[in-house]
């Protein structure tokens, strides 16, 4: 939650706050949370959301696809090691809404954009 609530008073100036609906961080596969344990991307969020007072859900979208590492990757293999990792489990929730995804790692994008072209 620290690196989440540093995160948000650093973005208070380039982001819209007004016009976030929901935060969503970026799910895990269940069998990659069992091996960790959490999912670091929702204790990064909920720091988030003490700063930047918005609801957060784990509930509107989900991991289908168990992906390895992809640290060693390209950004094309990235690309296609995410495509279709992702499904919308609850479309009413983000219906028109603007979401802030929130991950805790970004380098090519691939993760954020896979999730997002749901």
């Amino acid at each position: 939650m620290f690196l989440g609530k540093h995160l948000a008073e650093a973005s208070k100036e380039i982001l819209d706050a007004e016009a976030i609906d929901l935060i969503i961080p970026m799910p895990l596969h269940s069998l990659k949370k069992a091996e960790r344990g959490y999912n670091q991307a929702y204790f990064i969020a909920k720091g988030f959301v003490k700063i930047i007072d918005k609801p957060i859900t784990t509930k509107a979208v989900k991991r289908k696809k168990y992906t390895e590492s992809q640290t060693k990757l390209t950004a094309e293999e990235r690309k296609e090691n995410m495509s279709n990792a992702f499904e919308v489990s609850n479309p009413k929730q983000i219906e028109n809404k603007n979401i802030l995804l929130i991950d805790d790692v970004v380098t090519s994008g691939a993760t954020v954009s896979a999730l997002g072209e749901n």
